[in-house]
């Protein structure tokens, strides 16, 4: 499959791109740079990769959970450029969870298959999740319900790996028994998480790619409502 992923989730922007088994990827700042770089970077890398959005399959995304803003400019772009796809054809879209793509990061980077995925939340609290991989079915099974709490509120069970970017902010206050490793949710652990997703029919209608919120307080202000509609406009006409 022709695929373009991205996350946005963290203070660090991670795209890639995927023909057949080649894979082409960029890594850069984000935070408050996401939303004007993203696209640029984008078109940057499917140039590389001889790709271009006429070619594409699909399009990945950290759907979250995450930074608010970050999850809003990958969802607003993936919506825009989805729509724009293959002359205003469209493809469809497939939000991941973020805490799932750090799970398949460690795996892949450490070799990890009980992990205790974290992010870090800021406000002196984590994102948390469960992740166990199934190796005869290939696939993770992971908490249905992410949690948020405070940093000694996470408790591995024994064995378990903690994997993320939580461990630098919080130190010994974040499971001080456990191992740990770190971990981003790459856009290529994306790409490799994407075809049984895919396959198990995850991938929606662009309209229908959501992020996905832990917290209770995600309204959006005026001007977040507008950035984000000129985000999608903006991404649906560079990819016509």
């Amino acid at each position: 499959m022709n695929l373009l992923a991205f996350d946005t989730s963290t203070d660090t922007v991670s795209i890639a791109v995927q023909a057949g088994d080649a894979v082409w990827q960029h890594t850069g700042p984000g935070g408050s740079q996401a939303s004007a770089t993203l696209i640029p970077a984008i078109r940057s890398l499917l140039a590389q990769a001889g790709m271009s959005f006429s070619t594409l399959d699909a399009i990945v995304f950290g759907r979250g959970p995450g930074s608010f803003t970050g999850l809003r400019t990958a969802c607003a772009v993936a919506q825009g450029l989805a729509f724009g796809a293959r002359g205003g054809a469209g493809v469809p879209v497939l939000p991941v969870d973020t805490l799932l793509a750090v799970a398949e990061e460690a795996r892949h980077q450490h070799g990890c298959t009980q992990v205790v995925a974290v992010l870090d939340a800021r406000m002196d609290e984590v994102y948390h999740a469960r992740c166990e991989w199934l190796p005869g079915k290939a696939r993770w099974q992971t908490d249905a319900d992410f949690g948020l709490g405070a940093p000694e509120s996470v408790q591995p069970p024994t064995g378990w790996t903690v994997a993320g970017n939580a461990r630098a902010p919080y130190g010994d206050r974040l499971a001080p028994a456990a191992s740990h490793v770190t971990a981003l949710p790459t856009a290529t652990a994306l790409l490799r998480l994407a075809p049984a997703l895919i396959a198990a029919g995850q991938a929606v209608a662009a309209g229908d790619a959501l992020p996905r919120y832990i917290r209770d307080k995600v309204a959006q202000t005026t001007a977040e409502r507008a950035a984000l509609r000129a985000a999608q406009a903006a991404s649906a006409a560079q990819a016509t």
